[in-house]
């Protein structure tokens, strides 16, 4: 399995706090199945600006003391790139990265507003033959009210990436509902920690491997966690299913939209 987004480089976001805590959590990735994690630090203009070359010296770094030690886990280089109308500056500039430097690029948005300038910036990256993938939509909490947003989003060419915690409440009632109604309309094409701390999500994973086999199947899992994340670190394309478009019961509907 291939970890799609983690924050494990050390003192340059709000994920891993040291070195040794980002050992540590490699070697909690390779205990629960994963052998490859793609190191996803937030970028965020005038915040977490830490740039392309830095962190690709940390990457390789960590990579060369791993297999100093014997550990066999491969690292790759990413971002999770708060949108920006600047996103294509960025990336030509080397402050931020595509994934794998690849035409893949992760993306977030603000967790309690829709941009009013979404749809602009989704439409300059395609332009420059960019694929977006946008990082854990069941948390925000405008797609909680209006998931046909994310249906949306797909079919102009947008990738989804859903948290594996998100599968048992790790952020809530409503991103757990959501993140299930995603996975069983072929609406989720990634599956990624999102992992901040040791002894946190990483130890759960086997449960939530196991709530996810019943809930999508052994084949779809695999397509999520290994195939779909495979192709992206070669730059291949991916090709989706049809997703259908989300539709909630009236208890449903009542907890988006009154629940705190």
């Amino acid at each position: 399995m291939i970890d799609f987004h983690s924050h494990i480089i050390p003192n340059i976001d709000d994920g891993s706090r040291s070195i040794e805590e980002t050992f540590n959590l490699i070697k909690e990735a390779q205990n629960v199945g994963f052998d490859g994690i793609i190191s996803t630090s937030h970028y965020m203009e005038n915040y977490y600006e830490t740039n392309t070359p830095e962190r690709e010296v940390w990457v390789n770094a960590i990579y060369e003391n791993l297999r100093a030690k014997n550990i066999n886990i491969n690292l790759y280089l990413g971002n999770e790139i708060y949108l920006s109308e600047n996103i294509i500056k960025l990336l030509e500039e080397g402050k931020a990265s595509t994934i794998n430097d690849t035409s893949y690029v992760l993306f977030e948005m603000p967790l309690n507003a829709e941009p009013m300038n979404l749809y602009d910036i989704v439409y300059q990256m395609l332009q420059y033959k960019l694929v977006p993938i946008l990082a854990h939509p069941e948390r925000y909490s405008f797609v909680q009210k209006d998931p046909e947003l994310i249906y949306d989003l797909i079919q102009k060419g947008v990738l989804m990436q859903a948290n594996y915690g998100s599968i048992i409440g790790q952020y809530g009632e409503k991103a757990q509902i959501i993140v299930k109604k995603f996975l069983e309309n072929n609406m989720i094409h990634f599956l990624g920690t999102d992992v901040h701390r040791q002894n946190t999500i990483y130890a759960k994973i086997p449960e939530i491997l196991v709530e996810l086999t019943e809930l999508i199947g052994e084949n779809k899992l695999k397509e999520l966690s290994d195939t779909n994340p495979r192709l992206v670190l070669h730059n291949k394309k991916i090709d989706i299913e049809e997703p259908s478009k989300v539709e909630l019961t009236l208890k449903e509907r009542i907890i988006m939209n009154f629940k705190k």
